[in-house]
């Protein structure tokens, strides 16, 4: 599938809330929990409508990425598979995590619990990964992915359930660790903790 830069605006909109996200981040940043994020929201009953057409409009960010590039792959509920493609560091403080979520299963696969259990961020990114987290093990911070002041994500949003054999490309934008900080743990809600290496 071809993966596509966001828009300027989006990017216009996550400069402006930096500031404020980065407070956020300072304050609720947990300590040192063994390099373990939190999977709170692991479960959801709510169900999007539709068949599998892959992800919404924000599908991913940045520069494209090699479709056969995989620095992580971790377990997920049901037979998914997140296959983890790039981790970089992007002008402005960012951090992008891109990659694939494949349903190696049998049966068609719920997405909402990817969104995680914050209401005001699901109600707003309905079926997104929002609820992914990185914890930076050195700085013994948690970094929670960007959002604007109105609870929007900068991630994939949208993504309908996944059907058997069938992959949908995510992103998650994050505030960047400290240069001095070279890897990272990153968890999605219902998958498995990955170890990744930071490039750019």
């Amino acid at each position: 599938m071809s993966i596509r830069r966001t828009t300027k605006s989006r990017r216009a909109v996550a400069a402006a809330s930096m500031a404020a996200v980065l407070t956020l981040v300072v304050t609720g940043c947990g300590g040192d929990d063994g390099g373990k994020a939190e999977d709170s929201g692991s479960s959801s009953s709510a169900k999007p409508s539709g068949e599998d057409k892959g992800a919404g409009d924000d599908t991913a960010a940045g520069d494209q990425v090699d479709p056969n590039a995989k620095l992580a792959e971790v377990k997920g509920q049901g037979g998914l598979t997140l296959v983890i493609k790039q981790v970089k560091r992007d002008s402005g403080g960012f951090l992008t995590v891109q990659g694939e979520i494949k349903n190696e299963g049998d049966q068609s696969k719920n997405t909402a619990g990817w969104a995680g259990s914050e209401s005001a961020v699901v109600a707003k990114n309905p079926n997104s990964v929002a609820g992914a987290t990185l914890v930076d093990k050195v700085g013994k911070k948690r970094y929670y992915v960007l959002r604007d002041t109105d609870s929007n994500c900068l991630c994939t949003t949208g993504i309908l359930p996944l059907q058997p054999g069938k992959a949908t490309p995510v992103f998650m934008q994050f505030p960047a660790p400290p240069e001095t900080s070279t890897e990272v743990d990153f968890t999605l809600p219902t998958f498995a903790t990955a170890s990744l290496k930071i490039s750019g």
